[in-house]
């Protein structure tokens, strides 16, 4: 297992530090270590341990892994053709994920591709399910799947994703974003 680097500690204990107002002599007693050692590692020099680091995240009051996780950029790119995609079996249609639930958050963000030819049709999902959606780009017929609607770029259609529902392109090069939110 590779070990967490040290500009990474070093960042990381310095931010949490200020964000908890303190000093290095405060934070360095609190947790029970040299001031000079403290020092050393918001400098990334020094060989911490896992006990040291361990009393540092308590002294800080946050979990061992913000002290060695390198932080996520606030700004994330996911460029056309990349992301994880899903494919269906029954219709020209793909599914890439943008983004995914994050911890107490509920709601995934989804690029939607499809193709003229077969509908994609959806079996409802978890109670309380919403979709929405926004057409980018060609024509669809979308929503419940004994109701749905026809819709062009720049249309936002919301409906309930624990029921049936249906998403069949009309046009060539047909894409939307989806936006599945758990209520």
């Amino acid at each position: 297992m590779a070990q967490a680097p040290l500009d990474v500690i070093a960042f990381s204990l310095r931010r949490e530090r200020e964000r908890a107002g303190l000093s290095l002599s405060e934070l360095a007693k609190k947790a029970g270590i040299a001031k000079s050692t403290l020092s050393q590692l918001e400098s990334a020099a020094g060989n911490p341990s896992v006990e040291t680091l361990w009393a540092l995240g308590v002294a800080l009051d946050v979990p061992f892994s913000r002290l060695v996780e390198p932080a996520r950029p606030k700004v994330q790119i996911i460029r056309a053709g990349e992301g994880p995609a899903v494919y269906s079996e029954r219709a020209d249609y793909v599914a890439t994920l943008l983004a995914s639930c994050p911890p107490n958050a509920r709601r995934d963000i989804y690029l939607i591709t499809a193709e003229p030819g077969s509908a994609r049709e959806s079996e409802p999902h978890m109670p309380g399910v919403v979709e929405h959606v926004v057409l980018c780009a060609g024509r669809a017929r979308l929503g419940l799947t004994d109701e749905p609607v026809e819709v062009g770029p720049g249309d936002y259609v919301a409906y309930p994703g624990d029921l049936p529902h249906v998403f069949e392109a009309l046009e060539p090069g047909t894409f939307s974003v989806m936006v599945s939110e758990h209520v």
